[in-house]
């Protein structure tokens, strides 16, 4: 998902030229989440596209005058985070739910916060559940999200969980391109999540049980890289088209509406799931004339084996949606 503005400018990274670090005052409140105010910078290296593309698909990132006693911080937070990660029960296919907010508009930190109460409940995920999500507006007690905290609380998981038989349910919402889903935290933090990059992890981490919600414009690219006999994996979009509902003030994009606060909270099959959010989201983008974004699923031959045991221990009962739906801010 992302602002008109905003995709242009990323898109322009493919030949952008870095940006001086801009100087400015931050809110005195630590909730409050800080604006996108500078220019974004070049994050890849390399004389032409092709060189440049295959530096983006490294996944860089970039953290560029971030105070010390806030990194301080950070550290310390997302190392207590971590710690509380519950080891799996022995023959239990263990759910380990990580949701993250990889952009510090509040729309996404807002979405991670529920989606992680949501999976957690929906997976019997208590006390196996992270979310890395940055301030809203309201009390600012988590580790922030950011492509490195991702990939070390993947390694954390991979640690506690037992490969075989446990699963990963990862979900993410920012924005996103072509390249792969952007890491953008006020003006002092930058990346680029890439399909090579995420599946380097994934492998190198032995993580091969995994249901995957990527909420972003052109997540769609991820489909075919991450795919896998036992991967599920559901997409906001296809990989050449927005989605929406992105904006600051919203409490749920189109996607994390449909999918999350809507969808995920029955007692209903993954699969039945994302059928009930593609055709909201066809619903809403139809109502409202918008190119539609043609959110992706594919779910491998192998998730048959191990997804009904996980969902026999689902809550019978549904929970009802919470806060403004994203059709209401259009």
């Amino acid at each position: 998902m992302t602002k008109v503005a905003l995709i242009a400018g990323l898109i322009g990274l493919l030949f952008a030229v870095p940006a001086a670090p801009r100087e400015g005052d931050r809110a005195p409140d630590p909730n409050q989440p800080p604006e996108h105010l500078a220019p974004y910078p070049s994050l890849a290296t390399g004389k032409n596209r092709k060189e440049r593309r295959e530096s983006f698909n490294l996944g860089p990132q970039m953290q560029r005058g971030v105070p010390a006693r806030v990194m301080l911080e950070q550290r310390r937070r997302l190392d207590a985070a971590l710690a509380r990660i519950e080891p799996q029960r022995r023959g239990t296919v263990d759910a380990y739910v990580v949701t993250i907010a990889l952009d510090s508009d509040p729309v996404f930190a807002r979405e991670a916060r529920e989606a992680g109460r949501v999976l957690e409940r929906r997976y019997d995920a208590k006390g196996r559940t992270l979310v890395l999500a940055g301030p809203d507006g309201a009390r600012d007690d988590r580790p922030h999200g950011s492509i490195d905290a991702l990939i070390v609380s993947l390694a954390r998981v991979a640690e506690v969980m037992d490969s075989r038989e446990d699963v990963l349910v990862l979900y993410s919402t920012s924005h996103g391109l072509d390249l792969g889903l952007t890491y953008h935290y006020g003006d002092t933090g930058y990346g680029v999540l890439s399909p090579a990059r995420f599946k380097a992890v994934l492998e190198e981490l032995g993580i091969k049980r995994r249901i995957l919600l990527l909420s972003a414009c052109f997540s769609g690219v991820f489909v075919d890289p991450l795919s896998s006999p036992d991967t599920a994996i559901f997409t906001a979009a296809a990989s050449n088209r927005s989605s929406f509902g992105c904006e600051a003030d919203n409490d749920w994009t189109f996607y994390g509406d449909a999918l999350i606060n809507n969808a995920l909270r029955s007692p209903q099959s993954l699969e039945a799931a994302g059928d009930q959010a593609v055709n909201l989201v066809a619903k809403w983008e139809a109502e409202r004339r918008l190119l539609a974004s043609l959110p992706q699923v594919r779910i491998g031959p192998g998730v048959g084996d191990w997804l009904p045991e996980l969902e026999a221990r689902m809550p019978r009962t549904a929970t009802s949606p919470v806060g403004r739906p994203a059709i209401s801010g259009e």
